[in-house]
This record gives structure tokens, C-alpha cells and sequence, in this order.
């Protein structure tokens, strides 16, 4: 049963002593570490190398929260994926022990507030898009052309003007998508594309 440590720092500026000396002090067996690293890169080779390092019936453990997971989301994805495995998790300033009844009650209120808040998110989006929609806006992508584009683009393809690679140059996108925009506009006028 191995206490495995993680310490990580943003920048090369910042010193990762006191959470060394803090994970040292609850008898990590190793303590694994990113220096410079962001918390919301992907990317963290030492992370990497303890979530690697960790067995069943291993423990996490960091100093602070922060220090692990990019948002609570990350954070809870991480700490579920430990679950899966048979290793707990344990973060120190904030007295989280997943191994106690008490920090996955604190763990799993941390989850719900997560849960709530995604569901949040969802039900302000939906609510914006009815509103914009109640008010005529159109909500989305805008369209590549507009209506008069694909009309003048259609006259100039159907007079030989110009071939649709040209077209798609002239407006800026890809010939597969000036094709959808000219169909579209055949099936609502009624017209073959050409």
C-alpha cells in the first residue's frame, strides 16, 4: 500500500519546497512532480508517472486540490478513475481522504456541486436559445453565404462565368460547402443547382 506524492508548480519562478516537505511529511513512498506546467495542460509528464506509479490500494496524494485537477470537473474524472482502480485519493490542505467516510462524503458533494453546475449551464443555454429564437435571432454558426451569395453564385455558374472552384475561392470556402449552399438553395427555390 504505497502513498504516491504529486507537486506541481505553474512556473519556473515558484518553488515546489513546500509541497515536498508537506508530502514527505505524510510518508509518501514517492513523491512524482511538474515544474513550469500549467494546470490546464493536458499534457503533465510527471502526473503521468504517478497516476502510472499507482496499484491497488495505493494512495493519491497531493497538497491542494489545485494542484491536481484543471477544474472540478477534471478534478472528479481523475479522482473517479482512481476509484476504478482501487486507489484512494487524499489532498491535504483541504483534509480530503477518500479512504475515510467523511472525505468521500466531501468528495461527493464536490461532485453534485459539479453535476449541478454542468445542469446549469445546459438549462441557461437552452433557455437562450428559445429566447433568441422567440425574438426571430437565429442562433448558431452564421452561414458561409448568404441567400443573395448563393443566387449570384448559381447565375455565374449556370452563364459559364466561372467554374465553382472559382466561386468557392472568391468567397472564401471550400467547394464542398458551396455545393451544399447551392443545393440547399435549389430545394428551397425549387431549381436544380446545376
Amino acid at each position: 500500500m504505497a502513498r504516491i506524492g504529486y507537486a506541481r508548480v505553474s512556473t519556473q519562478d515558484q518553488c515546489l519546497d513546500l509541497q515536498r516537505d508537506a508530502l514527505r511529511a505524510t510518508s509518501c513512498d514517492r513523491v512524482f512532480e511538474d515544474e513550469g506546467v500549467s494546470g490546464a495542460e493536458v499534457k503533465r509528464p510527471g502526473l503521468a508517472k504517478a497516476l502510472r506509479a499507482l496499484n491497488r490500494g495505493d494512495t493519491l496524494v497531493v497538497w491542494r486540490l489545485d494542484r491536481l485537477g484543471r477544474s472540478i470537473t477534471h478534478l472528479i474524472q481523475v479522482v473517479a478513475s482512481l476509484h476504478s482502480r482501487g486507489v484512494e485519493f487524499q489532498s491535504l490542505t483541504e483534509g480530503i481522504d477518500t479512504n475515510s467516510a467523511g472525505g468521500r462524503l466531501v468528495f461527493h458533494i464536490m461532485a453534485a456541486i459539479a453535476e449541478f453546475e454542468r445542469s446549469l449551464i445546459s438549462e441557461r443555454t437552452t433557455a437562450g436559445i428559445a429566447a433568441a429564437r422567440a425574438r426571430g435571432q437565429p442562433h448558431g454558426r452564421r452561414p458561409s453565404m448568404t441567400v443573395e451569395q448563393c443566387e449570384e453564385a448559381l447565375r455565374a455558374i449556370r452563364r459559364g462565368e466561372c467554374s465553382e472552384a472559382e466561386v468557392a475561392t472568391r468567397y472564401k470556402i471550400h467547394r464542398r460547402t458551396l455545393r451544399r449552399r447551392l443545393d440547399g438553395l435549389a430545394r428551397v427555390t425549387g431549381t436544380a443547382a446545376g
